[in-house]
């Protein structure tokens, strides 16, 4: 999976989105702000397309209408707007067509500026681009590769608001916790994701890792130039790989693991190979 999944493409221009505290809004008028706040908004380099090739399954959304505009158009937010959620998910569409037996997961977990009607026009939107890939809720352990390749279903929603009830296709957000560090320190990163993975449900949930770190005011003070990639990311993804190295699969193991910039390392190819660790259970229980 990657963090702030859309964020390859975010808006100097734009104003600064409803995520932001209304302090940041009044200095981001000085087109200098904007430039480091993409800086510090931007969290991934490829597209969703470059992502999807790249072996990313799990795509984490932030998603906003943009206040005085009108109608009812969603974009995609952090910090400052990206692209719109509709060009966004017609691209994931067209790989899936070309990839039938491919599964993806859309979290939608954080909505801003947004009143019902805009859920309703965001959520027929998803339903209008996908249609029968989408997998309506069912039993966690029910859903093998297996079962959406009998159905011929490709996409799960998972919909952070409660009018997911009114729609089969969208599975509540509680099906997919994604505990979050909130530090700037690796080591206490880790500690987070091992004692998460301890903590996490035996059954019925998905469940994300997120192997991020997140920068506190004094960081972006300090390295203000640099931005999030050069203050944080390089420094420390090499660790958290190792990280990931040593986990396992399955029940009480990792299931979802993010990462920012997820292909500075071999990221996507270092967790899709711990899937061979479940393989040669199978082969021994055999």
């Amino acid at each position: 999976g990657s963090h702030d999944s859309f964020s390859y493409w975010v808006d100097e221009k734009s104003p600064v989105g409803p995520d932001q505290a209304t302090a940041i809004k009044r200095l981001a008028r000085i087109s200098l702000v904007r430039k480091i706040m993409k800086k510090w908004s931007v969290t991934q380099n490829l597209t969703f397309k470059e992502q999807l090739e790249g072996g990313i399954r799990y795509f984490d959304l932030r998603v906003s209408s943009k206040p005085g505009e009108i109608g009812q158009e969603i974009y995609f937010i952090h910090g400052l707007f990206g692209i719109k959620v509709w060009d966004g998910l017609k691209e994931m569409n067209s790989f899936l067509e070309q990839h039938p037996k491919e599964v993806i997961f859309l979290d939608f977990n954080h909505f801003y500026a947004m009143d019902d009607s805009h859920h309703h026009f965001l959520i027929n939107r998803i339903h209008s681009v996908f249609e029968s890939r989408l997998c309506s809720v069912e039993c966690v352990e029910y859903v093998t590769l297996l079962y959406m390749w009998e159905k011929k279903h490709q996409v799960l929603i998972f919909y952070h608001h409660p009018l997911y009830q009114q729609y089969p296709f969208l599975w509540p957000g509680n099906k997919m916790p994604a505990p979050w560090a909130n530090t700037t320190n690796v080591h206490k990163l880790l500690q987070f994701l091992e004692t998460t993975l301890g903590e996490r449900s035996r059954y019925g949930t998905f469940h994300v890792s997120q192997a991020i770190l997140t920068p506190q005011v004094k960081t972006i003070a300090r390295h203000l130039i640099r931005g999030l990639k050069n203050t944080l990311v390089h420094r420390n993804l090499p660790m958290i790989l190792n990280w990931v190295k040593g986990q396992k699969p399955g029940v009480m193991g990792v299931n979802i693991i993010t990462s920012d910039f997820v292909e500075l390392v071999d990221f996507a190819a270092t967790v899709i190979a711990l899937n061979d660790l479940l393989l040669e259970e199978d082969e021994s229980a055999t």
